[in-house]
């Protein structure tokens, strides 16, 4: 994703994720606090690799699979994308 006219804002990167990571703990995204670790709602190495590629998927890039544990929560990997993808 070269242009940045199209790249995904902090704010739209972080509903995505709640709404990715609701989806797979089947939890509402209202009660996905994006300050919490991810870990803290049980998410494991199995799901973090899940979300790892549906984020590829979403963003056409490749990442790094230990990008979810480098920034183990929403607001952190958030503000990671954002700055990875304006350098790319």
């Amino acid at each position: 994703m070269s242009d940045l006219s199209t790249a995904p804002t902090l704010d739209s990167l972080r509903v995505w994720l709640v709404d990715c990571v609701a989806g797979h703990l089947g939890l509402d995204a209202a009660t996905i606090a994006t300050d919490l670790p991810l870990t803290s709602y049980g998410l494991d190495s199995v799901y973090a690799l899940s979300i790892a590629a549906e984020l590829e998927d979403h963003l056409d890039v490749s990442l790094d699979p230990t990008l979810i544990w480098d920034h183990p929560t929403i607001d952190a990997l958030s503000t990671a994308l954002v700055a990875e993808l304006r350098s790319a």
